[in-house]
């Protein structure tokens, strides 16, 4: 009896000790209601927390192994399973954990700072809560993220896990952390975004010009700027459209309005007093410039008083008036014009753009000539006044008739003796010297080498010359001109040329009548840039000299082109050329005897010649834009002749060193002195004292 009661106490304080916890288990896990849940834990071990949660909610949890410590919560209130989800997120938060929830309904409880690497969910809108991670990308349409960016990392939980990253190309922002972190960055990001978009306003003008109330309006914004550091972002910004005489602003609301404001106050019409203008033209040349701007008016003036498309007369100029007045004050290359405002601005507008820097041109011509030339004549000629003559003219020969004349002619003539009344003999003409004019003048055409002799009445003469030429020319001529200006250039000098010639009839006053022809090289360009580098050249080369005289006058060789040819800049075309070869052999000789083998070359005369030319021309277009260009260009040159100049000064004039002339180094004056300093050259004036 005892054992069985000893049992059965045994079993019911089990039973009552099971029933106890169970109650506790069911007081503290599990949900009052269906839905409802009472989070009471006092000194519970985290992994145990984890564990409880997972098996009351129904998930699968897989727990970081380095997880430690104890949560101790109490709570009077009951908690559905969406605000029990919270609370569990809220207590790991607090030990530095995050749960990333997988696609499987897998939840991992990682650390914090290891979470934004971990898949966590991509949402574009609040569907994140509480201390869940997402990560959200949100769009900017009005700000800067390079700018806005650096501010929200200062308010996320970097250390925790939070990140902020910006991408350039698409203007987004990609925020990772905590829901309620990042949808706070959000609305941040929102509210920014909107308070940095900036209107833009069209003011239309009636009176003034756009660009110049735009500058007169910045010239004041960025004084203001500087003197009160005022915030880059209340600095409204101006801009001329000048098609339609309007100003575009744009900037924040307020500072957008005064700036609208003030535009409208000055936009008021010029007194008639101050409607002339002064415009001190850079490149341009006033007169020029006249023609072109009146022709410009008159054509304004036309289209004002013209019939519109609805057929109504066009409106005149804001008081009724279109009297111009365009002077041009070559003194200062100035323009004083005289206009009504719509007119001042067009005219002005054509003056900036005509008013420009224009591009130059060196062109270099190079003319190449290389000829070569052999020549050879043989004969021989005999002579007997009782047999006969062998005689070769137009061969390169001297007559042998000439010679045998000569001869005789230089021979000296005898005196003859005679006896007078008295017996004695006495010389009538003493014996006097031959004439050498005839010997001398057929002696002095002789070329080359000439053996003769004279034996028992007969003469023989052999002639023989061998010539060779050659000559290599190369000119550069080089001219620099602006753009589609015409230029010409000679070196040569001026030859006289005989046109004609007049006598009277008894031939008492006779004259003559001459004219001066130029010999040279001779170049005339007109190149015309095109877009990109291309230069269009009209061209015009001549190559000249004087060949020799004849008869009646001098004889001019001539090599002249005319083109037209497009070349890149620094380019080098060729403009044309001539490669002339000529082989010539011209035999004279006694028929019959002429053709014996070895003896016939004693009756036969041979004149042989060959000639080679070679002739070219190229041109190289060069485009000078700006200073740089053409100092770099002058320099070289300048430093080529220098060095040839320092070359020759080298070699010494014998009895006078060192005198011969040297120029200056690049840049210093002819005396040797330094170049003036940049700092105290004049400088251009600028665009408030050009034009005031």
């Amino acid at each position: 009896m005892s054992l069985l009661t000893f049992s059965l106490n045994t079993l019911s304080r089990r039973a009552i000790w099971r029933a106890a916890a169970a109650g506790l288990w069911l007081a503290l896990a599990l949900p009052v209601a269906a839905t409802q849940f009472s989070p009471n834990f006092k000194g519970t071990e985290l992994e145990e927390f984890i564990n409880i949660v997972g098996k009351s909610l129904g998930k699968t949890i897989i727990v970081d192994p380095t997880i430690r410590g104890k949560v101790n919560v109490r709570s009077y209130d009951l908690l559905d399973e969406k605000q029990y989800y919270q609370f569990f997120l809220n207590v790991l938060e607090v030990y530095g954990y995050a749960v990333v929830e997988m696609d499987n309904n897998v939840l991992k409880v990682i650390k914090s700072k290891d979470a934004k690497a971990a898949a966590i969910p991509v949402v574009n809108d609040d569907s994140g809560a509480g201390d869940e991670f997402i990560t959200r990308v949100v769009p900017v349409r009005n700000v800067s993220v390079r700018d806005l960016a650096p501010l929200l990392r200062q308010l996320n939980d970097n250390a925790g896990g939070g990140n902020v990253v910006h991408y350039d190309p698409s203007n987004v922002i990609m925020v990772t952390g905590r829901a309620a972190v990042v949808n706070r960055l959000v609305e941040i990001v929102r509210l920014v975004d909107k308070a940095g978009d900036q209107e833009v306003e069209i003011v239309r003008l009636q009176f003034a010009s756009a660009a110049e109330l735009v500058r007169i309006v910045d010239s004041l914004i960025r004084q203001q700027g500087k003197q009160d550091a005022t915030p880059e972002f209340f600095k409204p910004k101006v801009v001329a459209d000048e098609r339609i005489n309007a100003v575009l602003v744009s900037g924040e609301p307020q500072a957008r309005a005064r700036v609208i404001d003030l535009i409208r106050r000055l936009d008021s019409e010029l007194e008639s007093t101050g409607n002339t203008r002064v415009f001190y033209l850079k490149y341009a040349k006033a007169p020029d410039m006249v023609t072109v701007l009146k022709g410009v008016s008159q054509t304004i003036a036309q289209d004002k008083g013209g019939v519109t498309t609805q057929g109504q007369a066009a409106t005149r100029g804001s008081a009724g008036r279109t009297d111009i007045s365009i002077e041009a004050h070559e003194g200062s290359n100035s323009l004083v014009i005289t206009a009504q405002p719509d007119m001042m601005r067009s005219l002005e507008g054509v003056i900036r753009q005509l008013d420009i820097r224009r591009a130059q041109v060196l062109v270099e011509a190079m003319i190449v000539e290389v000829l070569e030339g052999d020549g050879l004549n043989f004969g021989v000629q005999w002579i007997s006044p009782e047999y006969g003559i062998q005689q070769w003219q137009g061969t390169g020969q001297a007559p042998v008739s000439q010679l045998w004349a000569g001869q005789k002619d230089a021979q000296d003539v005898k005196g003859s003796s005679i006896l007078n009344s008295e017996g004695e003999l006495i010389t009538q003409n003493p014996d006097t010297a031959g004439d050498y004019t005839l010997l001398a003048s057929v002696l002095g055409s002789i070329n080359g080498v000439m053996v003769g002799m004279i034996k028992d009445d007969w003469a023989a003469v052999v002639q023989a010359v061998k010539t060779s030429t050659n000559s290599n020319i190369l000119a550069t001529p080089s001219i620099t001109t602006l753009d589609n200006q015409e230029a010409y250039f000679i070196v040569g000098q001026e030859v006289p040329i005989l046109t004609g010639s007049t006598a009277s009839s008894s031939n008492s006053n006779p004259f003559q009548t001459i004219s001066r022809q130029e010999v040279g090289v001779k170049l005339k360009v007109t190149p015309q840039i095109n877009e990109g580098n291309a230069v269009q050249m009209e061209i015009e080369q001549e190559v000249s000299g004087i060949a020799g005289a004849t008869a009646v006058d001098i004889t001019i060789n001539k090599r002249q082109m005319k083109t037209t040819v497009m070349a890149d800049d620094g380019g080098t075309v060729v403009l044309g050329g001539l490669i002339d070869e000529d082989a010539q052999e011209s035999v004279s000789k006694v028929p019959l005897l002429g053709d014996i083998p070895l003896l016939g070359e004693l009756f036969t005369s041979t004149n042989s010649s060959k000639k080679k030319r070679n002739l070219m021309v190229f041109i190289r277009p060069s485009i000078v834009r700006d200073e740089a260009t053409m100092s770099y260009l002058s320099e070289r040159k300048y430093n080529y002749i220098r060095a040839y100049q320092l070359q020759k000064e080298q070699q010494d004039i014998r009895f006078m060193p060192q005198t011969g002339p040297v120029l200056p180094e690049y840049g210093q004056s002819v005396d040797g002195s330094a170049p003036i300093p940049p700092e105290l050259k004049a400088k251009p004036l600028s665009q408030s004292q050009e034009q005031p």
